[in-house]
């Protein structure tokens, strides 16, 4: 069967979808729409050189995709990411051999000296990445937790004195003391690629508009006014919550602040009618993982971040 590649079409819903049923199939522990895949190929930073690349057959039909760019905000130079995803009922028909083959090309052509890329921790996933030069670094694990099942920890009836809670809609006027949080939680995040988050705008363009955070849903902790730990939650609109991130600043760890935020934001989803909840987790981040496993998350995949050196064009 013939596989094709080409680029997502701008303002074309039928592809944003595409992509959501391919990504949902491949990895059903992410939260993904239709218009955040729109969002997401919009709103790309220009030094990423940013592609979201389909793979279809001859019908046109769409079995594969991968996003592809340069980590821009990167202060190494020449590191840049793909993540290729098949729909499993359509694997051994080359479109990730093919995604990933235009991906390397594209970002060769723009500089890049090391790609990384996250692969399923399997068997035949790891096979196929090694043998195309890839080596294994880190892992992670997605976690899921049934909140139409599972027991919640309660509030506590009375907040520490000058603690309070507060949603994102709350910050609508000015995002930026949410920016400054998530800025100095994330640069203490494990990774293989250090990034320097200081864009205020950046962060304004590709994470405060993104239609998939649910602004209501994320949870703010202030300590006398000040912003101290936060869990930014997406949303697909109907039944799936997820965590994209929880985190506490330096100088208020260690007081259950995290906690406090999950445990607010997993009760207010549940009443809002999401039944799945689903976060990540590096899987040297032992702090984190023993929170979510307090709320009776369970590993339900793990996956291994590949990276591989390229031949610059």
């Amino acid at each position: 069967m013939t596989v094709l590649i080409r680029d997502l079409r701008p303002n074309d819903p039928a592809d944003a979808e595409s992509v959501v049923r391919v990504r949902r199939a491949a990895l059903p522990f992410l939260i993904t729409t239709a218009e955040g895949v729109a969002f997401e190929a919009d709103s790309a930073h220009p030094d990423a050189h940013f592609r979201l690349l389909l793979a279809h057959t001859a019908d046109g039909h769409v079995i594969g995709t991968a996003q592809v760019g340069i980590a821009h905000d990167s202060p190494e130079p020449g590191q840049s990411y793909v993540n290729a995803y098949v729909d499993p009922a359509h694997r051994g028909l080359g479109a990730g051999s093919l995604l990933l083959r235009t991906a390397e090309a594209h970002l060769a052509s723009h500089g890049a000296v090391d790609t990384y890329a996250w692969v399923l921790d399997g068997p035949a996933h790891r096979a196929f990445a090694e043998r195309r030069g890839y080596r294994p670094s880190r892992s992670a694990h997605f976690l899921r937790l049934d909140l139409a099942a599972g027991t919640l920890p309660p509030l506590p009836q009375t907040l520490p004195a000058g603690v309070e809670l507060r949603p994102a809609t709350a910050f609508a006027a000015d995002p930026r003391p949410l920016f400054e949080a998530d800025a100095e939680t994330t640069a203490d995040e494990p990774g293989d690629v250090a990034v320097e988050f200081d864009d205020y705008e950046e962060w304004l363009a590709h994470t405060w508009r993104s239609p998939d955070l649910d602004k209501e849903l994320t949870t703010v902790v202030l300590v006398d006014g000040v912003v101290a730990a936060f869990t930014a939650a997406r949303t697909d609109g109907a039944t799936r919550y997820a965590t994209a991130m929880t985190g506490t600043r330096r100088a208020f760890r260690g007081r259950g602040l995290a906690k406090l935020a999950k445990t607010d934001s997993l009760r207010r989803a549940r009443a809002a009618g999401y039944t799945e909840a689903f976060t990540g987790n590096d899987a040297g981040n032992e702090p984190m993982l023993a929170v979510n496993k307090w709320f009776g998350y369970e590993i339900c995949a793990s996956e291994t971040r590949y990276t591989r050196k390229l031949e610059t064009a």
